[in-house]
């Protein structure tokens, strides 16, 4: 499904959607505490990078830079699975791509069999914050400056998943920089803030004409983040695209007298016999250093 539009403002809708949100939040807590009473203590340390915003927020290029410099395996549910995407999920095979260990599906049962290795190496989870299954030992919210808090609301009045008091929980914060800061956007003073910096690497000269298209959860994310886009289309958040689909991009493309271009995740999503014809942006992600030192001397902590 696309991004409901009230999600970034406090619009009528959202205010009539507020009993809903209250009733959806007092019963997730009650399994929350339920399930927190028999949750997974792992051997191996665990990472745990998600966020209290529900989609959009740019985690996945966080969990990959992690992973990366650790050398760590990654476990994650693999939403939508599907054949296009090999039966693991696009993010999955975007970490893939990076020759990072992934597996996907019941994260319980893949921290257990990474606990019968002889590695001692931490796992990096992505996502899994409002999973009370497993215990993190260390959990970081990532954020998007520009969405902040949204229109501030818990689901589904707005984008929340839990209380921004919640943010409180975490270890450190990771705020994804970018050029407008949303409104009331403030973080706590006594947890670690970090910040970390998106480059897109095109794949056209800057000069080249673009049809752009994503299926992701803020698609004018991606849009704004490009020159020269002539048209833009956008699809449901992990959007299968079919070939009919494909067939009338190419055709406004051909109009434009533009090429196609799509995000890392939309393009492993793509038909096969498509790939070669339309390229994609991917992201370089910096992290603060600070972070890494931040994050090591965290690990050591306990050892």
């Amino acid at each position: 499904m696309k991004t409901p539009w009230w999600f970034l403002h406090k619009t009528l809708l959202a205010f009539l959607l507020l009993p809903v949100s209250w009733v959806y939040y007092i019963a997730s807590r009650v399994v929350y505490g339920w399930r927190r009473l028999f949750a997974y203590k792992s051997r191996r340390k665990i990472i745990c990078v998600g966020g209290i915003f529900a989609g959009g927020v740019g985690k996945t290029p966080i969990v990959r830079v992690i992973a990366n410099r650790l050398d760590a395996p990654v476990v994650m549910r693999g939403y939508k699975r599907t054949a296009h995407t090999g039966n693991i999920g696009d993010e999955a095979m975007m970490l893939m791509s990076d020759d990072i260990s992934v597996h996907v599906g019941d994260r319980k049962s893949n921290i257990i069999l990474l606990n019968r290795q002889k590695d001692d190496t931490p796992i990096v989870m992505d996502d899994g914050l409002q999973n009370p299954g497993i215990r993190k030992d260390i959990s970081i919210i990532v954020f998007d400056e520009s969405l902040g808090f949204g229109n501030g609301f818990l689901l589904p009045a707005g984008p929340l998943r839990e209380p921004k008091s919640h943010v409180k929980n975490a270890d450190a914060i990771i705020v994804i920089k970018k050029d407008k800061v949303r409104k009331n956007f403030k973080l706590p003073d006594d947890i670690p803030v970090f910040y970390a910096k998106n480059k897109n690497i095109m794949p056209y000269h800057k000069n080249k004409k673009l049809v752009a298209f994503a299926g992701i959860g803020y698609p004018k994310k991606f849009f704004n983040s490009l020159d020269n886009v002539v048209a833009s289309r956008s699809f449901s958040d992990h959007y299968q695209y079919t070939k009919e689909d494909i067939l009338n991009l190419k055709k406004i493309a051909k109009k434009k007298n533009a090429d196609l271009v799509t995000t890392e995740k939309d393009w492993v999503r793509l038909p096969d016999d498509v790939r070669d014809d339309i390229k994609c942006v991917k992201l370089e992600t910096v992290l603060d250093e600070k972070f890494f030192d931040w994050l090591k001397e965290k690990l050591n902590a306990d050892n």
